[in-house]
């Protein structure tokens, strides 16, 4: 079976700054495949390169066997992308909106009106089919920017931060499209902030680090590796010293984390170690074996959707 997409060695730079620095990734048609790492670590430039829109500086790109530079016909056809900045026009109603775009994908007048119909139900626009985009709220423009990715019934959708600031009905909607869609096949590339969303969707992980994959696999796989409880305690003000050099503990200025596999007894163990300095404790946190835990443990920093 041909893969929906395969980067290999792929790199780009801006000037001095390298996006990405040699990304490998395969995705097989049925699958969802989450693209995660912090800002900056090259997930939007990843989800352009594989839409055809940012050209490589060195590496291989294939979408469904095509070079989707090379080849934007074909491209057009088999690739949908919903980026993260919401592309509505705000005077046209959401179904005149789904029309336009599968004209410009080359569906014909009476087929794009009615691929238009098909979209409203799954996305819950129906109610909202006849009022102009930019009478939308966040979560529903959401929901159409999305909607408009499947208008030419892609076998590889390219989704970049969908639920970004969604509530929970617009985000548990995507996901159950997201579903669906890979249920009938099609491929899906997924990037996200919001862990819990992955684990709902048990997609598969390529976690992007300063531009490198630096873990993949599927979700279980993923967590059985890297995640084992995690002990955080914050101070108010820096870390004690004779934590931050401490074997086995990771500080940042005002938090250390401690891996292991019994987070009680090591926190009974700090205790007596830190004496008079347990009054600038601020925080006790145990994080179990998750997705969440597995970053942490790869990264050495909680996702910005967890902080917050």
């Amino acid at each position: 079976m041909t893969p929906a997409l395969t980067l290999h060695a792929v790199a780009k730079a801006y000037g001095e700054q390298q996006a990405l620095a040699g990304v490998d990734l395969e995705l097989e048609p049925g699958r969802i495949l989450a693209l995660l790492g912090p800002n900056g670590a090259g997930k939007t430039t990843a989800v352009g390169i594989a839409a055809g829109l940012i050209a490589t500086d060195t590496g291989r790109v294939r979408v469904c066997g095509h070079d989707p530079r090379a080849d934007r016909r074909a491209a057009g056809r088999i690739v949908g992308i919903a980026p993260q900045e919401i592309g509505l026009y705000p005077s046209l109603t959401v179904r005149d909106n789904l029309r336009g775009f599968a004209e410009v994908y080359g569906l014909g007048a009476r087929a794009a009106r009615e691929r238009a119909a098909e979209l409203l139900a799954p996305f819950g626009l129906e109610e909202l089919a006849d009022r102009p985009a930019g009478q939308l709220s966040g979560g529903e423009q959401r929901r159409a920017h999305a909607a408009i990715a499947l208008v030419n019934r892609p076998r590889l959708v390219l989704l970049d931060e969908p639920t970004a600031g969604a509530d929970t009905e617009t985000r548990n909607g995507i996901l159950e499209v997201v579903r669906t869609l890979s249920a009938a096949g099609t491929a899906v590339l997924y990037t996200t902030h919001y862990l819990p969303e992955v684990e709902q969707l048990d997609a598969d992980v390529a976690l992007l680090e300063r531009g490198r994959v630096i873990a993949a696999g599927p979700l279980a796989e993923l967590i059985a590796l890297h995640a084992t409880p995690v002990l955080v305690l914050a101070f108010d003000g820096p870390v004690p010293a004779r934590l931050r050099t401490r074997a086995g503990f990771t500080a940042a200025p005002d938090h250390v984390r401690i891996a292991g596999a019994d987070p009680g007894a090591t926190l009974l163990d700090v205790l007596t170690e830190l004496g008079d300095e347990r009054a600038r404790l601020a925080r006790v946190e145990i994080v179990q074996p998750s997705l969440e835990s597995a970053y942490l443990a790869l990264t050495g920093r909680r996702t910005a959707e967890a902080v917050a």
